[in-house]
């Protein structure tokens, strides 16, 4: 290509031109980067607000590099294909429509298409394919790893590495999976260049990803966001912030997002805002993919006027003319809130920004923290049962250890890129390479964590700017105030709502009643543990659909369920309380739905059976009594757990440990089955808390096979 620095610029400016418009002109740092990339080949870490133009860089970049070796598409170029180490790929559909009107033909390898992975390969030989987009996850898929990635570091062009804070343990939103980019790195030839792009990453998480990178030009921009006018409104109950939201939802500019800290909260803005008469979906993890790319798709069209999401909709999303990012409830860091709000007011002249904490987020915050990386006992329990010569599933090795699935398996990862594991075809083995429990980092960690959720406290409660309480969380050295913001200039929205409002909110979330779904299939390797179970439950075990009166997670009725029967309700004084007279009222009310209502229970339950409670005799106890003594049923007492075993000693690390423990730990009295055996209708199982479902279903099973015709099972709250 030469050293004509001039020209390369005048031909980047041309390409973008072709991506953004005739009027798009390159950002200072943009052409930095570019330079460093085609003409000095480098590596180049960018830390660049949110619509700064990082894509931009990289198809810019790939066009040139492309056209200096043949150009896209005419033969096989010296230069090889960009590939683009992205995790949310889902997401970048728009970006990739974009390229194609640079002439940048892109491709994807991913699980959805193996078959056309051989088809892929033969194009990136032929040099017809100009980005190929992979998921961080793809870098250590067995067949990809060993088949696809040699032969693919050997030609790469240039490599992208996007929302580069994931590679740091440091950062946010941390992934294992980026620590394969190692791997990668170490295989490409000298001199290929590498773009790492981010717009959260605070000084610690840019050293991290630049040492990492090695060498790297780091270009690190203001963050500031002019569009952006934040601001935070206290309010004193989710009933008054969903009223609020109902209020003043259609003042919002445009179409926007708003933010949950869980799945039931999204579930139920979008039910409460949609009887209010706005258009909305929900988006969140749960969804099936289908169901969220017809919510994007609604979004960008305009056809919603918001999307009522949890964290699952974030990086990589792009709706440049997105008129407002809401949050019910706080993140829980300045920077994932940072990169949150970044959503909005790219190409607005104006986006309102707009904080609701809740008293119930630091709980949440809690919960999300406890499943950080497991204690090193559960680590060496797992490296000791896995060989190195017979692979294991992550179901198969779930019986095994006290792990749920999801921590489980983001274990594994970090143990695989620290060399101590192997994922293979079939499963994990174990390398035998010595591996050391890194405790103190852990800890420093969490403690990185906790000195976060401490900042997004102050950010509420700051007197301050608040985009530049934002700005120096990401060390910003240029954060000043900002002249927009509620602080600076006053709030611009009240916080009062109206009491047609407050009261709709209040009636929809003071509406007692779930579902508790009843297992069917046992957990899989319980023969491993020497629990003789397997495949379906027979329909003579079964329970059927159950009832609670709310989720702990739930706006409505959470707050104070978990108050009595959440992680942290244990007084300290070990007193036990009576069914608070309450949850008496939301228990019969719920009773009466379930005994009228559309999916009412198939017959009148004929007694009442309580499950014994260690942690809660007392509670559990009233609430029988209560049920029995409204329904005038029997109370035909309760099944005790054998003592010593951990029947209801809290949730366990995932369903198989939690069978294996509860098998054999219950026996129905011999009093309880004489008087079962006069009865002829189905049963309440009553129980203060549905956690994992496993003592419920164990204890219904023990009463259909003391021939219970059925089994209603009842609790106070579903944990989740």
């Amino acid at each position: 290509m030469g050293d004509d620095r001039a020209e390369v610029r005048e031909q980047a400016e041309a390409v973008l031109r072709r991506l953004a418009g005739e009027r798009a002109r390159l950002r200072d740092d943009q052409w930095r980067a570019i330079e460093a990339l085609v003409v000095d080949k480098r590596r180049v870490l960018c830390v660049q607000r949110t619509g700064w133009g990082k894509s931009a860089v990289y198809f810019v970049a790939t066009a040139l590099l492309r056209q200096a070796s043949g150009g896209p598409g005419q033969g096989a170029p010296e230069t090889g294909p960009t590939v683009i180490v992205s995790p949310l790929l889902a997401l970048m559909r728009n970006q990739v429509e974009a390229a194609a009107r640079a002439g940048i033909r892109a491709r994807t390898i991913n699980s959805a298409n193996l078959d056309e992975w051989d088809e892929i390969a033969a194009e990136i030989a032929a040099g017809t394919v100009d980005v190929l987009l992979i998921s961080p996850e793809r870098l250590n898929n067995p067949d990809f790893r060993d088949g696809v990635l040699p032969r693919l570091a050997a030609t790469t062009g240039l490599l992208v590495v996007d929302e580069a804070h994931c590679v740091s343990d440091w950062g946010h939103d941390f992934r294992p999976d980026y620590r394969r980019l190692r791997t990668f790195l170490a295989g490409l030839p000298a001199g290929t260049p590498v773009l790492a792009t981010t717009a959260t990453a605070n000084a610690r998480v840019t050293e991290d990803v630049a040492e990492q990178l090695g060498d790297a030009l780091v270009l690190r921009g203001p963050l500031d966001r002019e569009s952006l006018r934040l601001a935070v409104l206290e309010l004193p109950s989710p009933a008054h912030r969903l009223g609020w939201l109902a209020d003043h939802l259609d003042r919002l500019p445009g179409s926007g997002i708003i933010y949950t800290l869980t799945v039931a909260a999204a579930g139920e803005t979008a039910e409460f805002l949609r009887t209010r008469g706005y258009t909305v979906a929900a988006y969140t993890g749960q969804s099936d993919d289908a169901e969220r790319r017809a919510a994007e798709r609604d979004l960008l069209d305009n056809k919603l006027k918001a999307l009522v999401a949890t964290s699952a909709l974030g990086m990589g999303f792009d709706k440049p003319d997105l008129g407002f990012v809401v949050h019910l409830g706080a993140p829980p860091s300045p920077i994932a809130y940072y990169q949150q709000v970044g959503r909005a007011g790219r190409a607005v002249g104006e986006a309102e920004v707009l904080l609701l904490p809740g008293a119930e987020d630091t709980a949440i915050w809690r919960y999300f923290a406890s499943l950080a990386f497991p204690p090193e006992e559960q680590v060496r329990a797992v490296l000791r049962v896995l060989q190195p010569d017979r692979p294991l599933s992550t179901p198969a090795l779930e019986p095994m250890v006290d792990l749920r699935r999801a921590r489980l398996e983001l274990m594994l990862k970090v143990l695989d890129v620290d060399g101590a594991v192997r994922r293979v075809r079939g499963g994990w083995i174990a390398t035998g390479e010595p591996w050391d429990y890194d405790a103190a980092r852990l800890r420093r960690v969490a403690e990185a964590r906790a000195v976060e959720q401490r900042s997004m406290l102050e950010y509420a409660a700051t007197d301050g700017c608040r985009m530049e309480f934002l700005r120096r969380c990401l060390d910003d050295p240029g954060a000043t105030a900002c002249g927009r913001c509620d602080r600076c200039v006053g709030p611009r929205y009240p916080a009062e709502v109206s009491a047609p409002g407050l009261a709709a909110a209040q009636a929809f979330l003071g509406r007692p009643g779930v579902e508790i779904p009843p297992k069917k299939l046992w957990p899989t390797g319980l023969e491993a543990v020497g629990v003789p179970l397997r495949g379906r439950l027979g329909p003579a075990e079964q329970a059927l659909p159950g009832r609670a009166v709310g989720r702990l997670s739930d706006l409505g009725w959470g707050g104070r369920l978990r108050t009595l029967v959440g992680p942290d309700s244990v007084d300290p004084a070990g007193v036990d309380p009576e069914l608070p007279e309450d949850l008496a009222g939301a228990v019969i009310d719920v009773l009466k739905v379930w005994a009228h209502g559309d999916d009412r229970w198939p017959a009148r339950p004929v007694g009442v059976v309580a499950i014994g409670s260690r942690r809660r005799p007392r509670l559990v106890r009233t609430l029988a009594e209560r049920i029995a003594t409204v329904g005038r049923l029997p109370l035909l007492g309760e099944v005790p757990a054998r003592s010593g075993d951990p029947a209801d000693a809290g949730p366990r690390g995932n369903s198989a440990q939690r069978v294996r423990a509860l098998h054999g730990a219950f026996t129905l009295p011999e009093s309880m089955a004489v008087d079962l055996a006069e009865l002829a209708g189905p049963i309440l199982l009553v129980d203060d808390l549905v956690d994992s479902g496993w003592t419920m279903t164990m204890v219904a099973r023990l009463l259909r096979q003391a021939g219970v015709p059925a089994v209603l099972p009842f609790a106070l709250a579903v944990a989740g």
